[in-house]
């Protein structure tokens, strides 16, 4: 089968305090082992090649999806470890890891402020530098559903606590 190749220039680039993948959270609200211990506080600016126009609106806005590239992501398996549960190999596309065919990431952030082309934003786990491909607001009555399922991740919150994915592997240093 004959399938078409995607090309996408980035909006623009994070700015973040991680430098490297051991330095951030594996999810953006989960901040234990970091260097403050709190939401990390970065900023997205806009490519000039985009009119500062396409911010219009999103003000007033608390919280934003940034669909990325995970831009030094080295290859994917079609089996990953979770850094959550048991030490078991999981489907690639049952996680949330950054070793993906496409390696496409998706985050939840919460959008601080907007001055002129430059995008305040707390509680990220990108690093620094990283592409963003696209961005949404995030609406709750369509974004949110408390309730769902979540397969594999189910019986580990019921074994370890929700919310108990790891933080970095080691403390950042300044």
């Amino acid at each position: 089968m004959d399938v078409p190749a995607f090309t996408y220039r980035p909006l623009g680039f994070v700015r973040s305090p991680y430098a490297k993948r051991i330095d951030a959270p594996h999810q953006p609200t989960v901040v234990a082992g970091t260097e403050t211990g709190a939401p990390a506080e970065a900023t997205l600016e806009l490519d000039p090649a985009f009119p500062e126009t396409v911010l219009r609106d999103l003000e007033g806005f608390e919280r934003i999806w940034l669909i990325f590239a995970f831009h030094l992501s080295e290859g994917w398996a079609p089996l990953v470890q979770p850094p959550r549960g048991p030490k078991a190999k999981r489907g690639v596309l049952a996680t949330r890891s950054p070793h993906r065919p496409n390696p496409i990431g998706l985050s939840c952030v919460e959008l601080v402020g907007i001055e002129g082309r430059t995008l305040r934003l707390r509680g990220v786990d990108l690093l620094d530098g990283t592409p963003v491909l696209d961005l949404k607001p995030y609406v709750p009555y369509a974004d949110a559903f408390p309730g769902a399922r979540a397969g594999w991740i189910d019986a580990v919150d019921e074994a370890t606590g929700q919310h108990s994915a790891p933080g970095p592997k080691r403390p950042r240093r300044a």
